[in-house]
Order: structure tokens, then C-alpha cells, then sequence
């Protein structure tokens, strides 16, 4: 089976499974991957250290802004490069996506270490939680140009077709931070994030291999490296509305920290362990969403307008049933959830709460994330844009210190799920009207 059968020409749902299944795969080997700190950190039975974790999540969210900036746009590109037999564009676009991603993670790697201590008190942390909050920092630092290239890569190869190769690069990291992960910690108290560093490191090594040994389209030779030719443009542009998504994701936690650290430690801990939980219900539906892009993005490319409807109907279909089926899991299991991570009666009653609040949009949200990979997927990045926009930052914040004057605390957990529900109604309306007028053309 050659690339052109799968993308082109497979029946629908077929063509769906092979390139969503491994997708979803390893966004739950993410998930996995991003509860281990948490996990391994909650067994010490420290409320502390798990908050100090929890402050340190809008760092590895900025980091996945900008590695789902460069993988998303260059997945989008790349597949329409080769939708339309573009084979230099191809290579220029995996050259830009691995030399952007090693520069803008040099730069974090610098602005941590040089001014941790304004960025982790801007973050919520206080005179309990700093120390430990520093010494994650500090590891998580110089591992952010691997954090940042392996999981660009990821997109990256699944747009050549290769979901299965995609997939074993997740895995490696995430294996290789779960065994590593009891070890540092028992021996080096913060040194979950040595783990984590080197879990990326290792995947990296495994991306590079592909890169240069078995990927039949791609290069990541310094030649093809250049920013002209709308190569960075087009990238960073289609990419931005993911970026976006998770970069005002790390500011909006930063907020709710902010919030919660008034009302205790505990809501802070609870929070950074229901966000990590209810990764699996959003990333389960990212998963699928993600992808199917580059089948989308070929076949846009390609000219084939009636493929490429199939493909999101079917895509939304997956979403819905798998949402349902894993929400309704979360609820009747909310609880022993929580407690699997910490035996803390405060951080599980306010955990309990939050998981509730945070899955009302569970069933849902997977059509977000299909209606804005359309989007990105037609070249059209900015209703996407405005979506992100919208959901992790202008109506989200405002309404985060709305609820909390109005509500306390109990309204402050139930901001997510409003927003969410905004942003999903105004995606289906945007979409329906950008595919009428595709149909008309």
C-alpha cells in the first residue's frame, strides 16, 4: 500500500482508523507520560510537592505551544505538499519545524534558568512551594529543546502516513520516564523532571533515526533549512490557532493558580491533578481530531472536496462515542481517580469537585478540535484562531474572576466548562458556514 491508496483512495473509515488509532495512541501515552510526575509525586504523600508540580505546568504548556505551533503547521503544510507532489516543499517545511523547534527551546532553556524566580512567583508560587518548584524548573530547562522537537516530530511523521512510527517515538519517552520517574524522585526529591528530560531526549534520538534513515519524503539536513518561500509564514500561521491554544491554556492556569493559592495549598494540588486526569478525555478526542489532519490536508490539497467532508463527518461521529464512553467513565470512578494519586482527605474532596466541573463538556469537546483542524487544514487558520482565543483567554480569564467575586470557589471550577461550551456552539457555527461556502465553490 502505497501513500496515495491511504490518503486518496481507502474507504473512509478504514483510512480513519489507520491514521486516528495510532494518533490517539500516543496522545494517551502523553497522557500517561504527563500523570507520572503527578503520580510518582502524589505516592510521597506531600500535598507540597504535588502543588509545586502543579505551579510548574504552565511551563511544559508553553513548551507545547510552540511544539504544537511547529507540528501542527508543518503537518498541515507538509501535507499538501505532497497532495500536490511538491517534494522540496516537503523537505523544507521538516528542516524548518526541527531547526525552529532546537532555536526557540535554546531560548526558553536560557529565560528559565536566568529568571526562575519572577516566573515561578508569577505563577502562583509561595514561600512553601518555591524550593521544590525551582529545582522541577531547572531540569524541565535544559530538556526544553527535546521537549519541544519530539513532539513537532510526532506531527511531523504522521504526515507522511507513518502514525505507527509517530506513535513508538511517544512511547519511548513516556516508558523511559515512568521506570525513571520512582527513581529520581525516591533519590532526588524534584528529580521527576530529570525523568521527564530524559524521556525526551530519548524519543528525539528515535525521531532523528526516522528522519534520516527511513522517512522517504522528509530531510532534517541543514540545506533545506530556510525560512523564505512562505515556508515560515505558512507554518507558524496555520500552526498559531494550536499554539494559541495552549499558550493561553498556560496563562489561564497561571490565573487559576493565582486564584486558587488564597483558599490553600490544597485547591492548588487538586487542580494540577484533576487538570493531568482530565487530559485523558480531552486528548482521547485531540487524538482522533490530530489525527486526521494530514488526511484532511492532503486531499484539500489534492482537490478532492467530497473525500475531505467524509472525513470530518466520520472524525466527529469517533468523537462524539469515545467522549461519551470515557466521561461517563471519569464520573462513576471520580473518586478512587483522585485517590489513586494522593491519600490527602482536603486535595481528594476538592479533586472530587473539580473532576466533576471539569468533565461536563467531556462528550463534547472533540468537535472543537475537528471543526479548528478544518479549519487549519483549508489554509483558513484565523476563525481557528479566534477560537483558541477565545476559549483559553478572553472569555475564559474574565470569566474565572467573575465567578470567583460572585461564587467563591465553586464558581471559579465550573469557568472551563462555560467557556467550553462557547467555544464548541461558535465552532459549529463558523465551520458550517466556511463549508457552505467550499460546497458552492
Amino acid at each position: 500500500m502505497n501513500e496515495n491508496d491511504l490518503m486518496g483512495s481507502m474507504k473512509v473509515s478504514k483510512a480513519v482508523a489507520k491514521m486516528a488509532i495510532p494518533s490517539v495512541i500516543s496522545s494517551l501515552v502523553t497522557v500517561v507520560y504527563n500523570m507520572a510526575d503527578t503520580f510518582f509525586v502524589g505516592q510521597t504523600g506531600d500535598p507540597l510537592q504535588v502543588a509545586a508540580v502543579s505551579l510548574t505546568n504552565p511551563i511544559f504548556i508553553l513548551l507545547m505551544a510552540f511544539a504544537n505551533m511547529f507540528g501542527m503547521g508543518g503537518s498541515a503544510v507538509a501535507s499538501m505538499a505532497m497532495g500536490e507532489k511538491n517534494e522540496k516543499r516537503v523537505k523544507n517545511t521538516s528542516a524548518f519545524v526541527t531547526y525552529a523547534s532546537l532555536i526557540v527551546g535554546i531560548l526558553f532553556a536560557l529565560i528559565l534558568i536566568f529568571f526562575v524566580k519572577p516566573i515561578l512567583y508569577t505563577f502562583g508560587a509561595n514561600s512553601q512551594t518555591y524550593e521544590m518548584a525551582k529545582g522541577y524548573t531547572f531540569h524541565v530547562s535544559y530538556g526544553a529543546p527535546f521537549i519541544i522537537w519530539s513532539a513537532a516530530s510526532s506531527f511531523i511523521v504522521r504526515a507522511e502516513g507513518a502514525s505507527s512510527e509517530a506513535m513508538i517515538g511517544s512511547m519511548i519517552g513516556t516508558v523511559a520516564n515512568i521506570v525513571l520517574d520512582p527513581v529520581f524522585i525516591s533519590g532526588l526529591g524534584m528529580g521527576a523532571a530529570i525523568a521527564t528530560t530524559i524521556g525526551n531526549i530519548l524519543a528525539s534520538i528515535y525521531y532523528l533515526w526516522y528522519f534520516m534513515k527511513k522517512s522517504k519524503s522528509f530531510s532534517v539536513s541543514p540545506k533545506y533549512f530556510k525560512c523564505g518561500e512562505q515556508v515560515l509564514s505558512r507554518v507558524c500561521s496555520i500552526g498559531f490557532p494550536t499554539a494559541i491554544f495552549s499558550a493561553l491554556m498556560s496563562v489561564s492556569t497561571i490565573v487559576l493558580n493565582q486564584i486558587l493559592v488564597k483558599y490553600g495549598n490544597a485547591p492548588v494540588a487538586a487542580i494540577g491533578i484533576v487538570f493531568k486526569a482530565n487530559m485523558f478525555i480531552t486528548f482521547l478526542q485531540m487524538g482522533l481530531a490530530n489525527g486526521v489532519q494530514p488526511l484532511m490536508g492532503y486531499n484539500f490539497g489534492a482537490g478532492n472536496q467530497k473525500r475531505f467532508m467524509e472525513v470530518d463527518c466520520f472524525t466527529k461521529k469517533c468523537c462524539l462515542v469515545v467522549g461519551i464512553l470515557a466521561t461517563a467513565l471519569f464520573f462513576f470512578f471520580r473518586e478512587p481517580i483522585i485517590h489513586l494519586f494522593i491519600n490527602d482527605k482536603d486535595v481528594i474532596y476538592y479533586g472530587v469537585k473539580m473532576l466533576v466541573a471539569y468533565m461536563l463538556s467531556g462528550p463534547f469537546i472533540g468537535i472543537l478540535f475537528v471543526n479548528m483542524n478544518c479549519m487549519q487544514s483549508t489554509g483558513d487558520a484565523l476563525p481557528a484562531t479566534i477560537l483558541s482565543v477565545l476559549r483559553q483567554g478572553l472569555l475564559l480569564i474574565p470569566l474565572l474572576y467573575l465567578l470567583n467575586a460572585v461564587l467563591g470557589l465553586n464558581g471559579v471550577i465550573y469557568g472551563q466548562v462555560l467557556t467550553d461550551c462557547v467555544a464548541i456552539v461558535l465552532s459549529m457555527y463558523i465551520w458550517g458556514r466556511k463549508k457552505r461556502k467550499l460546497k458552492s465553490e
